[in-house]
Formats: structure tokens, sequence, C-alpha cells
């Protein structure tokens, strides 16, 4: 199983930086966020072992479950499903450093109520959902920039830039047209000069999709089926807030 996952990393960073000098873009510029959603923490621990040390969980459940399992091994945990404002309090147990998947405003308010109580900061991205898909959470493209000034007031979270879920296709070009809307609110949110808000960071791209998402702008890729194998629930399954 080493072998395997080894391998099929050292296959991921060899993609990622075929399609970044494609792009004309350093290889450097683009990280690999493993998405561990259902892995078992044994398989986790080969592909830490192996040098990838950026993760990140789509449930609060699985973060808990797995946490004591992983927290010896030197890693970075960011959170990338939709959180329940019900569930800040337990997520902020667990060493995330990051929460990608920021949507509104009350969410934002009650994690930094929770921060400001216990003198602590966290890095979040605002997720956008570029597909109009009723199916996926996210601000409305149209609203994005009213939230991240929302945001930015709130002196406990530090926003470093947005996260998007393409269409789930195989049309490339449409896929294309959800990261490339998020590249452009990235800009036009840098142009409007915003303090304290940070746009370095665009998290976009999976396994299917991460060559397009880095042509597009991606300085996070998210992927776990490319690397820890096929899943036993649709995609769909891990972004449903009733399963959260």
């Amino acid at each position: 199983m080493q072998d395997k996952i080894s391998h099929n990393l050292q296959n991921i960073l060899q993609w990622i930086e075929a399609a970044c000098i494609r792009s004309s873009r350093n290889p450097d510029e683009v990280r690999l966020l493993l998405a561990t959603k259902t892995v078992p923490t044994d398989r986790i621990k080969l592909a830490l072992e192996a040098g990838c040390t950026l993760i990140a969980e789509n449930k609060v459940q699985e973060l808990k479950e797995k946490y004591e399992a992983l927290k010896e091994i030197p890693h970075t945990n960011h959170f990338i499903g939709h959180l329940q404002t019900n569930k800040v309090k337990d997520i902020l147990k667990y060493n995330v450093s990051c929460i990608q998947s920021l949507d509104r405003i009350d969410l934002a308010e009650k994690l930094h109520q929770r921060l400001a109580s216990e003198n602590r900061t966290i890095d979040v991205l605002i997720q956008v959902n570029t597909s109009d898909e009723e199916s996926k959470f996210g601000v409305h493209p149209n609203k994005a920039i009213e939230l991240v000034k929302q945001v930015s007031e709130l002196s406990s979270l530090k926003i470093k830039g947005l996260m998007t879920i393409g269409l789930f296709s195989a049309e490339t070009e449409k896929v294309r047209t959800c990261f490339r809307l998020l590249k452009d609110l990235q800009q036009q949110i840098i142009s409007h000069n915003i303090p304290r808000v940070e746009m370095k960071e665009l998290s976009m791209g999976m396994s299917g999709d991460l060559e397009t998402a880095i042509e597009e702008g991606a300085t996070i890729v998210r992927v776990g089926t490319a690397i820890f194998g096929q899943r036993t629930y649709p995609d769909s399954y891990y972004w449903n807030e009733d399963n959260a």
C-alpha cells in the first residue's frame, strides 16, 4: 500500500508540474491538498510519510475520529466541507488552520464569537458557488464581494482567498467557466483594496479537473480519488449538509 500511495502521489505531483509548465506558471505556486474524506488513518499516514502534509476533511465527525491517530505526525489541516453553525465549537478543537468553506455571514459571526472568546484567529477562504447548482454550497458570485467586506470586519477571521467546487462535468470548457469566474472575482476583490483581506489563494480543482484549474490560476488543488482510490459514495454525498 505504501508503494501504491507513493506512486500515485508522485504521478499527481508530476501532473501538477506539467500543467504549470504548460501554463507558464511556477510549480511552486500550486499546493497539493489531500482530500481525506472516508480514507482510513493508516492510509493517510502513508501519504504524510511520503511527504504530502496538507490534508483536509469534509466532515467534522471524521476530523474528530481521526485526530488522535494523526496528531503526532506533522501536517497541516484544512476543512473543506459545508460547516453548520452548531459544529463551530467542535471544529475549533481539532487543529484546523484554515476553513475553506466560509459562505455566509451567520457562520462567520459564530466563528468570530468563539475565536474571540479564546483569543484566537483562523485563516478562511470564501466559498463561491460558481456553477450555479442548487446542490452546491457557496455564496452566489454576485454577493461574494459584499460577504468579503462583511467578514473582513471580524478581526479573528483572516481572509486568504477564495474556494470553489467546479461543475461535475466531462465538458472541460463548462468546468473552465467556473474556475475563470473565481479568478475574475479574485481580481475584482483585489481592486476594491479591502482592509485586512488577502487574495493569494484560489482553491479549485480536484482529481478530474485539476489541469484546467491550474490553467485558470489555482494555487491549491484538492485531490483524493487519484491518490487513495475510488470512494464508496458519490461526490454529492460529501457536500450534503445533512451528512455534515
